[in-house]
Protein backbone atom coordinates (compact mmCIF):
# COMPACT_ATOMS: atom_id res chain seq x y z
CA UNK A 1 0.00 0.00 0.00
CA UNK A 2 1.37 3.61 -0.46
CA UNK A 3 2.26 6.01 2.22
CA UNK A 4 0.60 9.71 1.77
CA UNK A 5 4.56 10.81 0.51
CA UNK A 6 4.07 8.26 -2.59
CA UNK A 7 0.70 10.02 -3.93
CA UNK A 8 0.72 12.98 -5.96
CA UNK A 9 -2.13 12.25 -8.58
CA UNK A 10 -5.56 11.47 -8.14
CA UNK A 11 -8.58 10.55 -10.45
CA UNK A 12 -12.34 10.69 -8.64
CA UNK A 13 -14.76 8.73 -11.00
CA UNK A 14 -18.22 9.42 -10.27
CA UNK A 15 -21.46 8.61 -11.88
CA UNK A 16 -23.18 11.79 -10.92
CA UNK A 17 -22.33 15.30 -10.28
CA UNK A 18 -22.64 15.60 -6.42
CA UNK A 19 -21.03 11.83 -5.70
CA UNK A 20 -18.05 13.00 -5.30
CA UNK A 21 -18.54 15.81 -2.93
CA UNK A 22 -20.51 13.62 -0.06
CA UNK A 23 -18.54 10.61 -0.59
CA UNK A 24 -15.05 12.04 -0.89
CA UNK A 25 -14.51 15.83 -0.83
CA UNK A 26 -13.03 16.26 2.69
CA UNK A 27 -10.66 14.05 1.61
CA UNK A 28 -9.99 15.07 -1.72
CA UNK A 29 -9.49 18.57 -0.37
CA UNK A 30 -7.14 17.17 2.70
CA UNK A 31 -5.15 16.01 -0.67
CA UNK A 32 -4.81 19.11 -2.70
CA UNK A 33 -4.32 21.03 0.15
CA UNK A 34 -1.09 18.71 0.46
CA UNK A 35 -0.51 19.94 -3.27
CA UNK A 36 -1.64 16.41 -4.43
CA UNK A 37 -3.05 17.13 -8.37
CA UNK A 38 -6.75 15.69 -8.25
CA UNK A 39 -8.87 15.05 -11.25
CA UNK A 40 -12.30 14.55 -11.72
CA UNK A 41 -14.23 12.25 -13.94
CA UNK A 42 -17.97 12.64 -13.75
CA UNK A 43 -19.87 10.12 -15.87
CA UNK A 44 -23.15 11.80 -16.35
CA UNK A 45 -24.55 15.06 -16.19
CA UNK A 46 -27.35 14.31 -13.47
CA UNK A 47 -29.61 14.73 -16.15
CA UNK A 48 -32.96 12.79 -14.60
CA UNK A 49 -32.56 14.55 -11.33
CA UNK A 50 -34.66 16.91 -10.00
CA UNK A 51 -33.11 20.72 -10.51
CA UNK A 52 -35.08 22.71 -8.39
CA UNK A 53 -37.78 23.78 -11.44
CA UNK A 54 -34.95 24.24 -14.06
CA UNK A 55 -36.28 23.34 -17.36
CA UNK A 56 -35.14 20.15 -18.60
CA UNK A 57 -32.95 21.09 -21.48
CA UNK A 58 -30.67 23.14 -19.42
CA UNK A 59 -30.32 20.57 -15.83
CA UNK A 60 -26.95 18.92 -17.63
CA UNK A 61 -25.58 22.56 -18.27
CA UNK A 62 -26.69 23.68 -14.27
CA UNK A 63 -25.42 20.69 -13.12
CA UNK A 64 -21.68 20.58 -14.69
CA UNK A 65 -21.86 24.68 -13.21
CA UNK A 66 -22.26 23.55 -9.99
CA UNK A 67 -20.41 20.58 -10.20
CA UNK A 68 -17.34 22.98 -11.37
CA UNK A 69 -17.91 25.07 -8.12
CA UNK A 70 -18.17 22.51 -5.83
CA UNK A 71 -14.80 21.36 -6.77
CA UNK A 72 -13.08 24.34 -7.08
CA UNK A 73 -14.00 24.63 -3.42
CA UNK A 74 -11.94 21.69 -2.66
CA UNK A 75 -8.76 22.89 -4.74
CA UNK A 76 -9.79 20.61 -7.76
CA UNK A 77 -9.78 22.31 -11.50
CA UNK A 78 -9.22 19.71 -13.90
CA UNK A 79 -12.75 18.10 -14.32
CA UNK A 80 -14.11 15.85 -17.64
CA UNK A 81 -17.71 15.04 -18.42
CA UNK A 82 -18.39 12.12 -20.17
CA UNK A 83 -22.43 12.97 -20.58
CA UNK A 84 -23.79 9.45 -20.93
CA UNK A 85 -27.64 9.39 -19.72
CA UNK A 86 -28.38 9.75 -16.73
CA UNK A 87 -30.21 6.43 -14.91
CA UNK A 88 -28.56 4.20 -18.26
CA UNK A 89 -24.97 3.52 -16.87
CA UNK A 90 -23.86 -0.35 -17.75
CA UNK A 91 -20.50 -1.15 -17.44
CA UNK A 92 -19.85 -1.72 -20.97
CA UNK A 93 -16.45 -1.72 -23.09
CA UNK A 94 -17.79 1.77 -24.27
CA UNK A 95 -17.26 3.56 -20.67
CA UNK A 96 -14.53 1.11 -20.08
CA UNK A 97 -12.49 1.79 -22.38
CA UNK A 98 -13.21 5.62 -21.83
CA UNK A 99 -12.02 5.51 -18.32
CA UNK A 100 -9.03 3.66 -19.43
CA UNK A 101 -8.15 6.58 -21.73
CA UNK A 102 -8.47 9.07 -18.88
CA UNK A 103 -6.07 6.90 -16.93
CA UNK A 104 -3.35 6.82 -19.23
CA UNK A 105 -3.77 10.32 -19.51
CA UNK A 106 -4.03 11.11 -16.03
CA UNK A 107 -1.34 8.68 -14.89
CA UNK A 108 -2.97 8.39 -11.22
CA UNK A 109 -1.25 6.61 -8.40
CA UNK A 110 -4.72 5.83 -6.49
CA UNK A 111 -8.39 6.18 -8.23
CA UNK A 112 -11.53 7.04 -6.05
CA UNK A 113 -14.51 5.43 -7.33
CA UNK A 114 -17.60 3.90 -6.32
CA UNK A 115 -17.90 0.62 -4.94
CA UNK A 116 -19.87 -2.09 -7.53
CA UNK A 117 -20.92 -4.22 -4.55
CA UNK A 118 -24.78 -3.51 -3.14
CA UNK A 119 -25.15 -2.70 0.51
CA UNK A 120 -28.09 -4.77 0.75
CA UNK A 121 -28.54 -2.80 4.82
CA UNK A 122 -28.22 0.06 2.82
CA UNK A 123 -30.37 0.04 -0.80
CA UNK A 124 -30.34 3.64 -0.43
CA UNK A 125 -26.52 3.54 -0.90
CA UNK A 126 -26.44 1.17 -4.29
CA UNK A 127 -28.08 3.38 -6.90
CA UNK A 128 -27.45 1.25 -10.22
CA UNK A 129 -25.57 3.93 -12.02
CA UNK A 130 -22.88 3.82 -8.82
CA UNK A 131 -22.43 0.31 -9.28
CA UNK A 132 -22.01 0.23 -12.95
CA UNK A 133 -19.73 3.00 -12.62
CA UNK A 134 -17.82 1.45 -9.73
CA UNK A 135 -17.47 -1.86 -11.77
CA UNK A 136 -16.49 0.02 -15.24
CA UNK A 137 -13.58 1.56 -13.23
CA UNK A 138 -12.59 -1.59 -11.75
CA UNK A 139 -11.96 -2.75 -15.59
CA UNK A 140 -10.48 0.47 -16.35
CA UNK A 141 -8.35 -0.48 -13.86
CA UNK A 142 -7.39 -3.87 -14.16
CA UNK A 143 -6.96 -5.17 -17.29
CA UNK A 144 -8.04 -2.14 -19.42
CA UNK A 145 -5.59 0.69 -18.48
CA UNK A 146 -2.40 -1.23 -17.75
CA UNK A 147 -2.66 -3.95 -20.64
CA UNK A 148 -1.44 -2.70 -23.67
CA UNK A 149 -3.13 -4.59 -25.77
CA UNK A 150 -6.21 -3.61 -24.54
CA UNK A 151 -8.33 -0.64 -26.68
CA UNK A 152 -5.33 -0.41 -29.54
CA UNK A 153 -7.11 2.67 -30.49
CA UNK A 154 -6.38 4.28 -26.95
CA UNK A 155 -2.12 3.59 -27.69
CA UNK A 156 -2.88 5.24 -31.38
CA UNK A 157 -3.71 8.36 -29.83
CA UNK A 158 -0.25 8.04 -27.56
CA UNK A 159 -2.01 6.59 -24.29
CA UNK A 160 0.28 4.46 -23.23
CA UNK A 161 0.01 1.84 -20.72
CA UNK A 162 -0.58 2.84 -16.65
CA UNK A 163 -1.07 0.71 -13.57
CA UNK A 164 -3.24 2.42 -10.83
CA UNK A 165 -1.20 1.19 -7.13
CA UNK A 166 -4.77 1.54 -5.57
CA UNK A 167 -8.37 1.70 -5.53
CA UNK A 168 -10.98 3.99 -2.94
CA UNK A 169 -14.31 2.93 -3.32
CA UNK A 170 -16.74 4.58 -1.93
CA UNK A 171 -20.23 3.21 -0.36
CA UNK A 172 -18.77 -0.53 -0.05
CA UNK A 173 -20.45 -2.37 2.56
CA UNK A 174 -17.13 -3.11 3.84
CA UNK A 175 -15.02 -0.25 4.29
CA UNK A 176 -11.18 -0.80 5.43
CA UNK A 177 -9.89 3.05 4.94
CA UNK A 178 -10.91 5.48 7.14
CA UNK A 179 -9.66 9.21 6.09
CA UNK A 180 -10.17 11.93 9.09
CA UNK A 181 -11.69 15.00 7.60
CA UNK A 182 -12.04 16.80 10.70
CA UNK A 183 -10.26 19.50 9.59
CA UNK A 184 -11.67 19.93 6.12
CA UNK A 185 -14.78 19.50 6.79
CA UNK A 186 -16.16 22.91 6.21
CA UNK A 187 -14.54 22.89 2.53
CA UNK A 188 -16.77 19.46 1.94
CA UNK A 189 -19.66 20.97 3.34
CA UNK A 190 -19.51 23.88 1.19
CA UNK A 191 -18.57 22.08 -1.75
CA UNK A 192 -22.22 19.90 -1.40
CA UNK A 193 -24.13 22.99 -0.82
CA UNK A 194 -22.42 24.39 -4.33
CA UNK A 195 -25.10 21.54 -6.21
CA UNK A 196 -27.94 24.15 -4.83
CA UNK A 197 -30.23 23.07 -7.45
CA UNK A 198 -30.01 19.43 -5.38
CA UNK A 199 -31.40 20.98 -2.31
CA UNK A 200 -35.03 21.80 -1.29
CA UNK A 201 -34.66 25.32 -0.68
CA UNK A 202 -37.64 24.75 2.37
CA UNK A 203 -35.58 22.27 3.98
CA UNK A 204 -33.13 23.93 6.88
CA UNK A 205 -29.90 24.82 6.20
CA UNK A 206 -28.24 23.09 9.11
CA UNK A 207 -30.22 19.75 8.70
CA UNK A 208 -27.19 19.13 5.81
CA UNK A 209 -24.71 19.87 8.20
CA UNK A 210 -26.45 17.79 11.33
CA UNK A 211 -26.90 14.56 8.86
CA UNK A 212 -23.02 14.96 7.37
CA UNK A 213 -21.72 15.62 10.84
CA UNK A 214 -24.04 12.59 11.97
CA UNK A 215 -22.63 10.28 8.98
CA UNK A 216 -19.20 11.25 9.58
CA UNK A 217 -19.43 11.10 12.98
CA UNK A 218 -20.12 7.26 13.12
CA UNK A 219 -17.64 6.20 10.93
CA UNK A 220 -14.81 8.05 12.54
CA UNK A 221 -16.01 6.08 16.23
CA UNK A 222 -16.06 2.83 13.65
CA UNK A 223 -12.30 3.64 12.92
CA UNK A 224 -11.43 4.23 16.86
CA UNK A 225 -10.67 8.32 16.27
CA UNK A 226 -11.48 10.06 19.11
CA UNK A 227 -14.98 12.27 19.81
CA UNK A 228 -15.64 14.99 18.03
CA UNK A 229 -13.51 13.62 14.58
CA UNK A 230 -15.02 13.37 11.19
CA UNK A 231 -14.11 10.33 8.84
CA UNK A 232 -14.81 9.24 5.19
CA UNK A 233 -15.02 5.72 4.76
CA UNK A 234 -13.62 3.86 1.96
CA UNK A 235 -13.00 0.27 0.79
CA UNK A 236 -9.35 0.47 -0.02
CA UNK A 237 -8.06 -2.44 -2.91
CA UNK A 238 -4.43 -2.81 -3.88
CA UNK A 239 -4.36 -2.98 -7.82
CA UNK A 240 -0.51 -2.81 -8.39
Amino acid sequence: MLSPAEISRVLCVAAHPDDIDYGAAGTVAGLAGRGVAVSYCVITDGQAGEAAGAPREKVAALRQREQRLAAHLVGVSDLTFLSYPDGALTPGLELRRELAGQIRRLRPHVVISHSPRRDLDRLIMSHPDHLAAGEATLCAVYPDARNGHAHPELAERGLRPWTVSEVWLVGDPDPNLFIDVTDDYPAKLAAIRAHASQHDPARPAELLDQMMRGMLGAQARAAGYAAGRLAEAFRRVASG
